[in-house]
């Protein structure tokens, strides 16, 4: 990891993960994942993080070159996830006279997952505490559930850097070149989207430090340009549309169902539509349509009624927008039914929970296939869609 510079004291100690299957053991990485950690050299030597078990023995070696002999006196657990925790044991045996730096919820945890002794070792923080290291001074914030209860993050005063957790964190390994945003989005709508008031705190305490870098716990350093990152989490943690644009997901159980939802976007393009997605339930990535339904400010749901509910992909979806709090949008239905549509009623029942939503009508109903008069009112609720 020799092209990640950070600064001459603070330097990245982490490792890319491309044999990750499932982040989460739930969603897919196909350019892997970053573990990040990192250590701060002055008279005091400071790691901040550890990192996944997946990668331990290449962390060490790359925290062993940076040391070069020197020893370690604090380790700073910002979050107890075992993506970025798991080593900690094995570093406190390795450093016996190491302090562990974290906050009460913390040293709650830690018997949890650990068994190495905590006796004179604890440096417990709260909100503003500072540590000095020398010349560097770091500073502490409390971010609970963002997304763990026990999660805080660093300020080092010296060279103004941010410590992040996982806050601007994005799928990805560092060796792959691609948008930030894409992955980034994906990554927070999914892990911490249910939290938009607890990073909305936080962004206003990020608001009163002058940061000139952020040092994610995945995904690249953030050096330029910090405005664009941290005006995106504003306005995801908000729950405001970043784009306009329509969403069309669908579950289809023979194809027909798949077949409106298709028409209907057609319909939308047509009629000046400025961006239209649409989602297979069924076989796409359910994360990345989460993105997308956050993402753009209207969704239609088309799904075939199932033994008297909906479509059990669309349900599950529509499970996933409600436990990330969805909110805050423009939706429509499209149903189908060959004798005794439900799924409208029962999506609608869902979507009703939601905060902040608005529904445009007709919903449209089909039997079995599109007919002629189904087009039409497909064509009816693009236009009532369109201006809502």
């Amino acid at each position: 990891m020799k092209d990640i510079t950070i600064t001459d004291s603070i330097k990245y100690i982490g490792a890319n993960d491309h044999d990750i299957d499932l982040f989460e053991s739930q969603y897919v990485v196909p350019n892997g994942v970053s573990y990040n950690s990192y250590v701060i050299l002055d008279e005091k030597v400071a790691v901040m993080d550890t990192i996944d078990k997946r990668r331990t023995d290449e962390w060490l070696d790359n925290l062993a070159e940076e040391l070069n002999g020197k020893d370690v006196d604090y380790i700073v657990v910002s979050h107890l996830e075992p993506d970025h925790a798991a080593s900690l044991q094995v570093l406190a045996e390795k450093y016996p006279e190491a302090k562990i730096v974290a906050n009460a919820k913390t040293f709650n945890m830690i018997p949890q997952f650990f068994t190495f002794d905590l006796t004179d070792r604890k440096v417990e923080v709260k909100e503003g505490d500072t540590l000095s290291l020398g010349k560097h001074v770091l500073q502490f914030f409390m971010a609970p559930m963002v997304h763990w209860p026990e999660v805080m993050v660093e300020y080092e005063q010296t060279e103004k850097v941010l410590f992040s957790a996982d806050g601007f964190g994005k799928f990805g390994a560092l060796d792959v070149e691609e948008s930030w945003a894409c992955e980034a989005r994906r990554y927070y709508f999914n892990i911490c989207g249910k939290y938009g008031a607890q990073v909305q705190a936080l962004l206003k305490k990020a608001a009163t430090l002058d940061i000139q870098m952020i040092c994610p716990l995945h995904g690249p350093i953030l050096k330029e340009n910090l405005g664009y990152y941290i005006g995106l989490y504003d306005t995801w943690s908000k729950y405001e549309p970043e784009d306009e644009g329509i969403v069309v997901a669908y579950g289809s159980i023979h194809g027909n169902t798949a077949e409106a939802a298709k028409k209907f976007a057609s319909i939308l393009e047509e009629k000046g539509a400025k961006k239209v997605v649409v989602a297979d339930l069924s076989r796409d990535d359910m994360a990345e349509v989460i993105e997308d339904a956050f993402r753009y400010d209207k969704l239609v749901l088309a799904a075939a009624t199932y033994d008297g509910g909906i479509f059990p992909c669309m349900e599950d979806f529509l499970h996933h927008l409600s436990a990330k709090n969805y909110q805050k949008r423009t939706v429509a239905f499209i149903e189908n039914g060959s004798w005794a549509p439900m799924a409208a009623k029962k999506m609608k029942a869902i979507v009703d929970t939601y905060k902040n939503m608005n529904v445009v009508e007709p919903v449209v109903t089909i039997r079995s296939t599109m007919k002629e008069d189904t087009v039409k009112a497909m064509e009816e609720l693009a236009d009532h869609l369109l201006n809502a």
